[in-house]
C-alpha cells in the first residue's frame, strides 16, 4: 500500500509554510504532484491520502484534490484499485462530500481516530451493505442476505456496484474492506 502525506505534497508542490489547502490554483497543483506519485501504481494497489497534516480545506480545493482527482484517475484508468482517504477530520468533511455529491462521487475515509466511513454519493443500502463489509472484514452475498432478509442476487448486485465503484476488495465470491490502516 502507497502512502501519501499530503502536507508534505502541499508544502513542497506550492512551495507554501503552511498545512492549508485553499484556492483553486494551490489544489490543482497538489493533485498533479500526487497525479504522478499515482502513476506507477498497478490495477490491484491501494493508495492511501494521508491528510493528518492538512488544517483547513476549502470547497475549491476538496473539488481539485478529491473529486477531480478520482475523476482524471478514472478517466485516464491511470489509478490503483482503491484510493483511501486517511486522517480526515471533520473541518475537512463538509467540503470533501459536497463535492463528491455533486460530481456523483463515494470514497472510503478513515479518521484519525481509526473510525472509517463511507461517504458521498451512496444509496442507504448501499452504506448499510458496506458497513457490514466493513464490521466483518469479509462476507459473501448469501450470509449478508439472510441477515438482510433480502435475495442473494438483490445484495450480490450492491456489492457488485460497491465493488465497481472501487469501495471494497473481492477475492473471489467473498468482499471485504479497502485500505485498513493500522
Amino acid at each position: 500500500m502507497m502512502r501519501i502525506d499530503v502536507g508534505s505534497v502541499l508544502r513542497h508542490s506550492a512551495n507554501l509554510p503552511y498545512g492549508d489547502l485553499v484556492t483553486r490554483s494551490t489544489g490543482a497543483a497538489v493533485r498533479r504532484c500526487i497525479e504522478a506519485e499515482l502513476a506507477g501504481l498497478g490495477e490491484d494497489d491501494v493508495a492511501t491520502l494521508d491528510f493528518t497534516h492538512i488544517g483547513m480545506m476549502d470547497y475549491s480545493c476538496a473539488d481539485e484534490v478529491v473529486a477531480k482527482l478520482l475523476l482524471d484517475l478514472a478517466r485516464r484508468g491511470a489509478r490503483p484499485s482503491s484510493l483511501v482517504f486517511h486522517g480526515i477530520t471533520d473541518a475537512h468533511l463538509e467540503a470533501i462530500e459536497d463535492v463528491l455529491l455533486h460530481h456523483g462521487l463515494a470514497l472510503v475515509v478513515h479518521f484519525a481516530d481509526g473510525a472509517a466511513r463511507l461517504v458521498g454519493a451512496v444509496s442507504e443500502e448501499e452504506r448499510i451493505i458496506w458497513q457490514l463489509v466493513h464490521t466483518r472484514g469479509g462476507v459473501q452475498a448469501e450470509d449478508l442476505a439472510a441477515e438482510r432478509d433480502r435475495a442473494a442476487d438483490e445484495v450480490l448486485l450492491v456489492l457488485e456496484a460497491l465493488y465497481d465503484r472501487r469501495l471494497l476488495r473481492r477475492d473471489g465470491f467473498t468482499f471485504a474492506p479497502i485500505g485498513v490502516v493500522s
